[in-house]
């Protein structure tokens, strides 16, 4: 069975349901989830579903190796869910291929530094665009920029908020997100 940490820094979302997911496969489990807002609502999702959740600072993820010891002990794939940091390029070379982020639009629109969440959603329909999406797509050393996995899209229409936008958006992660995650598993372990 092999091992997924999650990285978050908000309320969790997504994380909770990639937990629940593999919590029904053997396909892999999360034995980890580490999260750099100790404020954030993870915490207590993860205390619910019995899953280990730990704070880290930069100190930790960048100038140390505290984090990348921690992934080498706990991981054999990374899967980033709301977590807005740059991957350090250290953590990137030692785990090639093996590191997901999910992004709200379709890239390689509303992509980069700065562009996530409601942020994303602004420009969306600033932009009067009549669809968006979500992008799961492979890190790499610049911010969307690696390797798409999978792309999803719904449709919007003028009446659209951004909220709208964001809940249409949310569908759509807890809908695939999970699922993609098990099948570049599946892909990769044949």
């Amino acid at each position: 069975m092999k091992r997924i940490v999650i990285f978050a820094s908000g309320s969790g979302s997504n994380a909770e349901a990639i937990i629940k997911y593999f919590n029904h496969t053997k396909t892999a489990k999360v034995t980890n989830v580490l999260c750099n807002n100790e404020h954030a609502k993870v915490f207590e999702r993860c205390k619910k579903l019995n899953t280990n959740c730990l704070h880290f600072n930069k100190n930790d993820f960048i100038t140390t190796d505290t984090v990348l010891n921690i992934l080498k002990k706990e991981a054999d794939y990374i899967v980033l869910a709301g977590f807005l940091w740059k991957i350090p390029e250290k953590v990137i070379a030692a785990f090639p291929k093996k590191i997901m982020n999910i992004h709200p639009a379709l890239l390689p629109k509303y992509g980069g530094k700065g562009m996530y969440g409601m942020h994303v959603h602004n420009a969306v329909k600033e932009n009067n665009e009549t669809e968006t999406g979500i992008t799961i797509h492979y890190v790499n050393a610049n911010y969307d920029e690696g390797a798409i996995i999978f792309q999803a899209k719904t449709a919007l229409t003028a009446q659209d908020t951004p909220e709208t936008i964001a809940t249409k958006i949310h569908v759509l992660e807890q809908r695939y997100f999970p699922q993609v995650i098990e099948e570049v598993i599946l892909a990769t372990n044949e």
